[in-house]
Order: structure tokens, then C-alpha cells, then sequence
């Protein structure tokens, strides 16, 4: 799929190769056009999911609890902006977009975009880290989220070659 003029302007912006869309082995998301109010992350930011993800997220939140599991929302729904803005501010600290892109989809293919992908933690793990597959709550999700239609993205050794992500996970339904 071409990208559209917006994300090709982005995409210049920030030093993205021309070849990316080709070689990133990921899908090319639109932002969200329906999204809901989903309250708030662990960080007191407002969250905004598609509304299918956002019920089942309750219900796997639900379930989780009723295990003692409690799961929270670090990020969910991020426009292809808001997704270029995080890239700047690794540029700007002198990361290159080599680097970045290993770790950051470019903008336009960030699941987060679909309103369908959350960053998850629970208490006592710090948000974003690798620890976190060493948490109950990890755990249990790799034993229940399908049921609830969510997936983990990004294992170890996952075609788009991004890292290890064991915090991200996308309702697929």
C-alpha cells in the first residue's frame, strides 16, 4: 500500500528510508477514525481505544482480577503524529533512526493506531520493560488473552525485527 502524503511527509521528516514500507515486515495502519474514551492510564493521560478492543479489555481486565491479576493501561490508541513526536525526541537525544526504528514502529505502521493495541503493566513492574515477562500478570496473559482476542506482537525474534515487547499486546478480535 502507497503511503499516503501525510506519513510520506513524516516519514522525510524524520529520516525514514524510502524502503521502509517495504522491508518492515508491518502493516500500514490509518489513525483510528471511532474511537471511545477507555479513562485512564497508568500515567493519569487520557486513553482512547476502538470500541470493540476497549469491551474486550474490560473483560479481560475482569477476568484477570478475579485471579488476583490486576492489568493497566501504559498507552493505547497513538496517532501517527503523536507516534512521529515520539521518534523527534529520540532524534533530538541523539538516537538515529536506525536505532529507533528497532525499537519503534515508524509512524503509519504503529499498531497503536488501530486503537487496538495496549502496552500493559501491572503493580510493582516498571512500565515499558522487559521485566515485565517475569510478572503473574504476564503470565496470565500469555495463557488468556487469546481468549479475549488479544495477542502479543512482538516476541522474541518477531519478523519486523522490533524488540522484544512483552508489555504489547492488540486485540485482533
Amino acid at each position: 500500500m502507497p503511503l499516503n502524503n501525510t506519513i510520506a511527509q513524516l516519514h522525510a521528516e524524520l529520516g525514514i528510508p524510502d524502503t521502509y514500507a517495504r522491508t518492515c515486515a508491518m502493516t500500514f495502519h490509518e489513525d483510528c477514525a471511532s474511537l471511545v474514551d477507555a479513562g485512564t492510564d497508568v500515567f493519569d493521560r487520557e486513553v482512547l481505544m476502538a470500541a470493540p478492543a476497549y469491551k474486550a479489555w474490560l473483560a479481560m481486565q475482569a477476568a484477570a482480577s478475579e485471579d488476583d491479576i490486576v492489568l493497566q493501561i501504559v498507552s493505547a490508541f497513538r496517532s501517527a503524529q503523536y507516534q512521529a513526536n515520539l521518534l523527534r525526541k529520540k532524534l533530538e537525544r541523539g538516537d538515529t533512526i536506525e536505532d529507533i526504528l528497532k525499537v519503534n514502529a515508524a509512524p503509519g505502521f504503529s499498531e497503536h493506531h488501530t486503537g487496538c493495541a495496549l502496552d500493559i503493566t501491572t503493580p510493582g513492574y516498571d512500565a515499558l520493560e522487559e521485566s515485565f515477562e517475569k510478572s503473574p500478570a504476564f503470565d496470565w496473559l500469555k495463557v488468556y488473552a487469546s481468549r479475549f482476542g488479544f495477542g502479543l506482537s512482538f516476541p522474541r525474534g518477531n519478523a519486523a525485527g522490533i524488540a522484544y515487547e512483552p508489555w504489547h499486546w492488540k486485540y485482533s478480535g
